[in-house]
């Protein structure tokens, strides 16, 4: 059996953060599974809020045939709908045109020269036009970083330009007079993130686990033994020291 590129289970799996991970003839073989369990139905406009964050939706009715050949037209992707008096549902993966499109979500899902293509038609003001708050955005994604030169000088062997490249970084450069603005971008690697396991309170045979005492603690016991017992035997007291009776006594 061939290995499927996603890895959801179900479309309610589906939220905002994996939904721009999947595209529409992934989301196509899952739905037909799905939409055939039992109760389905009453979980599917839930589940469509959570497409449309991604995808155009459009219910449209399977029986009309001006309707069946607008949606037809290899744009847009039909699932059967579980809710028959809704008909059936026309999808398709939203387009990211402009910079203001990026969110956190869909920001991952881009490449950087898609990115960069995108800066470019922001009105060709450069790095600095762009909004702090996509900034954020584009950077929670993307290594970026600038440098504005004079023409002459931005393409010079072993310069700022080569060397970002053979890094691996995408370029855009935009003109601004006799000055070039260069802006590099480079995907970040995905974090991996770290989540603590507890270890089981029962064993595989349904014995509890048995905690062993730390053993840090005997050793400190010891030790503050060892000390008393050093500090004590080498208190010596004086030899000569006559009790205050006895020399009344001789006197």
């Amino acid at each position: 059996m061939q290995k499927k590129n996603y890895y959801l289970e179900s479309v309610l799996d589906l939220n905002a953060s994996n939904v721009w991970g999947i595209d529409a003839q992934e989301l196509l073989e899952l739905w037909q599974r799905d939409v055939k369990e039992e109760g389905f139905a009453s979980s599917e406009e839930k589940v469509l809020n959570v497409i449309r964050l991604a995808f155009d939706v459009y219910h449209f009715d399977p029986k009309d045939e001006r309707e069946v050949v607008r949606y037809n037209d290899g744009e847009y992707i039909i699932l059967p709908g579980g809710d028959k008096h809704k008909g059936a549902i026309a999808i398709r993966k939203k387009k990211i045109r402009q910079i203001t499109d990026l969110s956190y979500e869909n920001v991952k899902h881009i490449t950087a020269a898609e990115l960069l293509a995108l800066i470019e038609r922001n009105f060709g003001g450069g790095w600095d036009s762009i909004s702090l708050t996509i900034k954020d955005i584009i950077e929670s994604a993307f290594d970026i970083s600038t440098t504005t030169l004079p023409a002459s000088r931005m393409h010079v062997a072993g310069g700022t330009l080569e060397r970002k490249v053979a890094d691996g970084y995408d370029v855009l450069e935009i003109e601004k007079g006799t000055w070039i603005e260069a802006i590099f971008a480079k995907k970040k690697e995905p974090m991996e993130k770290l989540r603590f396991v507890p270890e089981p309170e029962y064993d595989e045979d349904g014995n509890r686990r048995i905690v062993e005492e730390d053993d840090d603690r005997d050793v400190e016991d010891d030790d503050d033994n060892t000390n008393d017992e050093t500090f004590y035997g080498s208190y010596t007291p004086e030899a000569d020291i006559k009790d205050v009776d006895e020399d009344l006594a001789d006197d």
